[in-house]
């Protein structure tokens, strides 16, 4: 039986059928009766609560439609401008509105009741949260700096060079990244890095534009920097800002040496003193790139069979998404880099959007999306939009598992088993490495937020100074100085969602974590794994992933058990190909 996804909207009862999203005053019509409703009881709580739900759905599914079509055509002056709309006028109206209606949540004198049930007490936690921190006159700030964040995928999105008589992308021309050349390897990374300089001005000025307004909004929300504020903001209920230190502290003293050791071995591979950074990305095992599929229908049909193999439920969710258009999946000129999941509240069915570019990077993005995907499918039955709003410690846990899980069936990419283990060297030795990058992004954000004012030269030596504390410097930069000090100016995380990156690192110790798990017992780990994900936001983040059969954890001893178990498993497979 095809799976069904249920839209919201075809069950409205507060919202009429034709109600679309299009004014401020349309909005206003249906959230300001809900702010004067009086609440006499259990029943008019329960209804006034999903009738307000109905109107989040709505507002949620409007400005993730006006940014799927921005983001997929940057060149679209209507499309910007239309999400633009959305930041710059309906979020306005709709943050003041949700904050009277958050006040009269927590004045409902049933309130103590509700809170004994533990998806209440999270919400009811997350919007006392909220309150404390809202601020009125943040509104047009906030406002000011989504219009701002914006602009990193429109400059982004213009960014091209030109290789053999072709325009690609810069995502397009990464995949020459792979190839044993190492002069074609060099002429390219100075080509895609020499594109980004000519905007690295522009990022840095941007970049300026943001740190200033978001320290605002943090001053005047009461707190003395915004990563403080940020942290509070995020919902960080289950750790602590400390942990994060110590969680970057973990990282320098255990994954650091390992990923040197990599760089080593990898050198002597490709019969070199020291590696540069065009060789990073070379595969190691393969006299050629991996190219596991043409196009990006290819990419999906093949993904869909092997989330079948891994359970035919899920197989049927993923076709979901192809048969209604919401796939975008091939790299582009004037599309916004990068690739992402975006659920739509009321449809229930996401749209997930990459820049693929036939690499094996591709597959694993895809795979990660896909994870994304079959969590918002698996929560979209939950009562409250708020229930499936998971923090990203859960949500990037759902996508980064899924990439471990489907390693078992991904011959359907790689027939030839040579090219199989090849792949799954190159996951797997990114999953290890990609560990330290996140710690580098992370302590950059809290460096940048707490030192305001700081002048552009004062954060590209910050910037270097905590690349070379997590990745070492076993990677030769000679001459190539300015190059290392706007490698920031990549991660989109940076300009758009400030301080969203150290989940990646919990998830990808818990996506371990899981793999190991896996392997020992793939029926339980499946079943633990979705019923995890069925939770959505109903329970604290170790009790999602205790659910799953793993840990919240980021010691010293956690990680170097599961690094010491990722790192046996890639020794396993280089073996097979010596």
């Amino acid at each position: 039986m095809p799976f069904f996804v249920p839209s919201l909207k075809s069950s409205r009862k507060y919202l009429p059928l034709s109600f679309e999203l299009q004014t401020v005053e349309q909005l206003e019509s249906v959230v300001y009766p809900l702010v004067d409703r009086p609440l006499s009881d259990d029943a008019s709580f329960h209804q006034w609560i999903q009738d307000w739900n109905e109107v989040v759905c709505c507002v949620l599914e409007e400005m993730a439609k006006r940014y799927i079509d921005s983001t997929c055509d940057t060149r679209d002056e209507a499309k910007q401008k239309a999400y633009e709309f959305i930041i710059q006028s309906i979020l306005p109206v709709f943050s003041l509105t949700t904050e009277k209606l958050h006040q009269k949540l927590l004045a409902f004198p049933g309130l103590s009741e509700l809170e004994k049930k533990t998806e209440w007490h999270i919400l009811i936690r997350n919007i006392r949260t909220a309150t404390e921190l809202f601020r009125e006159e943040n509104i047009p700030l906030q406002t000011e700096i989504s219009t701002l964040a914006q602009q990193f995928g429109v400059i982004n999105g213009e960014m091209s060079i030109e290789w053999e008589g072709q325009t690609l992308t810069l995502q397009q021309a990464a995949r020459l990244m792979k190839n044993k050349d190492r002069s074609l390897r060099e002429n390219a990374w100075r080509k895609m890095t020499e594109r980004r300089l000519q905007d690295s001005q522009r990022l840095d000025d941007l970049m300026d534009q943001l740190l200033k307004r978001r320290h605002q909004e943090a001053l005047q929300a009461g707190f003395e920097n915004y990563a403080v504020y940020k942290f509070k903001e995020l919902g960080r209920f289950d750790y602590t800002l400390q942990d994060c230190f110590t969680f970057h502290d973990s990282v320098e003293k255990v994954i650091t040496p390992i990923n040197q050791q990599l760089l080593q071995e990898r050198a002597a591979i490709l019969n070199l003193t020291r590696t540069r950074p065009w060789d990073l990305a070379v595969e190691l095992y393969s006299d050629t790139p991996l190219h596991p599929f043409s196009n990006g229908k290819e990419l999906a049909d093949k993904g869909i069979e092997i989330f079948g193999l891994l359970s035919p439920d899920l197989g049927e969710m993923l076709n979901v998404l192809k048969t209604m258009g919401h796939l975008d999946l091939d790299s582009r000129q004037g599309k916004a880099p990068g690739g992402y999941n975006y659920p739509l509240a009321e449809t229930g069915v996401p749209f997930i959007f990459m820049n693929a570019a036939g690499s094996d990077h591709d597959v694993a993005t895809l795979m990660h999306e896909g994870g994304h995907a079959i969590h918002s499918l698996v929560t979209h039955s939950l009562p409250l939009q708020a229930f499936k709003e998971t923090p990203s410690e859960i949500a990037e846990l759902a996508s980064m598992s899924m990439e471990f899980l489907t390693r078992k069936y991904w011959s359907v990419f790689y027939p030839n088993p040579r090219e199989l283990n090849v792949a799954l060297i190159e996951h797997l030795l990114d999953a290890l490495s990609t560990v330290t990058w996140i710690a580098t992004i992370d302590a950059f954000q809290h460096w940048m937020y707490t030192h305001p004012g700081h002048t552009s030269a004062q954060r590209d030596e910050a910037w270097r100074n905590l690349y070379y504390r997590f990745q070492g410097k076993f990677t030769d930069w000679t001459d190539l100085d300015k190059s290392l000090d706007k490698l920031w100016q990549k991660q989109l995380h940076l300009y758009e969602v400030p301080f969203y990156y150290i989940e990646y690192g919990f998830a990808q110790l818990g996506a371990l974590a899981i793999w190991k798990k896996f392997q020992e017992n793939p029926d339980q780990t499946i079943s633990d794994y979705l019923n995890a994900l069925r939770l959505g936001y109903t329970r604290t983040i170790p009790e999602v992933y205790a659910a799953a059969g793993i840990r919240f954890d980021f010691s010293h001893a956690y990680i170097l058990e599961l690094m010491e178990y990722g790192l046996a498993e890639y020794r396993k497979l280089a073996t097979q190909l010596s």
